[in-house]
């Protein structure tokens, strides 16, 4: 029986990250991983291939939407869309990025074990015929699509989002996604950009039903500009697979005896993630999961089994790439003896549409909730210079911080770049900036930057320069 020093059941971010630095710091690793290729749903059918989408069907939208205003023009009949090769370049990004994953196994002496991991007791895996043994164990095993209640993912005309990254047969004519989250606006976006006729139906009254609410009616007017169809306060009942369509039915939550139908190529299904345990034998661990699904934890992520640690997705906490990374590189370091740290309230959230959407720590309605007194400052887009050198000139980031302190508690935009942009947010809050230390700050001109300085400026006594 080959033994190490630990082993780590799942190669996603969460994982493949924790497997790097746990060989940095001189530990003996296995790694387990399912299917043929490293990098989790992150890597092969998540985050890389729904970004090269968004961005290929950017290029596409601009070609035929927007480049005429700075004076391109081209016959809108003249540019033809190649959907089976912009799928093959996601397919080589993928490959590209998988690729890299096994070098970096290689390079840091990692042992991979392809196979299903399950627990055989509280120390073993089994991998097909292979029994290892680990001093430590480390749950990285991520998450799955969910559906609704009696709705059931064919994988033919009713898909999640892996199904939607490869769809046969060209670009469909019509696509109804249930769900406004992340996931459902970044793919229903792509499609939509394609000049697939797409309808959003979404459960609560806003899309992205988390987030500051003046973010979300920015993106929704992005979104229509788009020619996306959304339908919020909507309770979907029924879908059924027609064969060469897709049959939704659904109501409004204020009026539920009408019911209402749309027939569509395909149903997208974006209603959230659950926890992936299946096959993983817990309770051969003497291990069970929460009312929810996950594996539970304590502050260190250990299980109730010491050394026995779960990551990412199949824990409690946001379901995000970059966060299963920083708990990644915690176990590693926790596991060698050090004093590792993680502020999940600085973890930021993106959503990769056009405009992008990014946000930091509190919301409005959380620090009323909370008795906590703070003042805003936000600033338009349409004000900045370097917005319409572009002609982006859409969106707003606000700020939000303490009534006396000044300290900034939160941080919302939806604007182009906001997904690197909201970077300069984490580390001023990391270090437990002022909106005033922000304010005094030099940022270069022009620059989508000096938009974050903007609102800074106008969170401190009201003083933008620019509105």
């Amino acid at each position: 029986m080959q033994e190490f020093d630990v082993v780590i059941i799942g190669s996603g971010p969460g994982g493949y990250v924790c497997a790097i630095r746990c060989a940095q710091l001189g530990m003996k690793v296995a790694i387990v991983e399912k299917y043929s290729t490293l990098g989790g749903t992150c890597l092969n059918v998540g985050c890389i291939p729904s970004k090269a989408w968004l961005d290929s069907s950017e290029r596409y939208h601009q070609v035929v939407k927007t480049n005429q205003i700075h004076g391109i023009e081209v016959e809108t009949n003249s540019v033809k869309l190649n959907f089976e090769k912009m799928s093959e370049r996601v397919q080589k990004v993928i490959k590209q990025t998988c690729d890299g994953v096994k070098f970096l196994m290689n390079k840091n002496k990692i042992t991979v074990f392809q196979g299903v991991g399950s627990f055989v007791n509280t120390h073993e895996v089994k991998v097909g015929e292979t029994t290892i043994h680990g001093k430590n164990i480390v749950i990285a095993t991520g998450s799955k699509p969910g559906s609704l209640p009696g709705i059931v993912i064919d994988k033919k005309r009713i898909i999640s989002s892996t199904e939607a990254l490869k769809i046969p047969g060209g670009r469909p004519e019509s696509m109804v996604v249930i769900g406004g989250g992340v996931i459902g606006c970044e793919m229903g976006s792509v499609f939509a950009r394609l000049g697939t006729k797409v309808t959003l139906i979404e459960y609560m009254d806003q899309i992205l039903p988390t987030m500051d609410s003046d973010c979300a009616k920015e993106l929704v007017k992005a979104l229509k500009k788009e020619e996306m169809e959304i339908l919020t306060s909507m309770q979907v009942k029924v879908v059924e697979n027609l064969g060469k369509k897709v049959k939704i039915t659904f109501v409004e939550k204020s009026n539920p005896s009408a019911l209402k139908t749309i027939e569509s190529d395909y149903c997208l299904m974006a209603v959230g993630r659950i926890p992936y345990t299946t096959g993983l034998g817990l309770e051969k661990a003497d291990l069970q999961v929460d009312e929810r699904g996950r594996v539970p934890v304590n502050e260190h992520l250990q299980t109730k089994i010491s050394h026995i640690y779960a990551i990412g997705d199949v824990v409690r906490g946001a379901m995000l790439a970059h966060k299963a990374e920083d708990e990644g590189m915690y176990v590693a370091e926790f596991m060698a003896g050090q004093k590792p740290h993680i502020n999940y309230n600085l973890i930021p959230g993106v959503v990769y549409t056009w405009p992008e959407v990014a946000w930091l720590g509190a919301s409005e309605s959380e620090l009323k909730q909370k008795n906590i007194p703070f003042k805003k400052g936000s600033f338009p887009m349409k004000a900045l210079g370097r917005a319409r050198t572009s002609e982006e000139n859409f969106g707003m980031i606000k700020i939000l911080a303490h009534a006396t302190t000044d300290e900034i508690l939160g941080v919302h935009m939806t604007c182009p770049r906001a997904a690197d942009l909201i970077m300069e947010a984490v580390v001023a809050m990391e270090y437990r900036a002022s909106a005033e230390d922000i304010a005094r700050m030099s940022h270069p001109h022009p620059t989508y930057s000096e938009a974050f300085r903007e609102a800074a400026l106008a969170a401190t006594e009201n003083r933008s320069l620019h509105i």
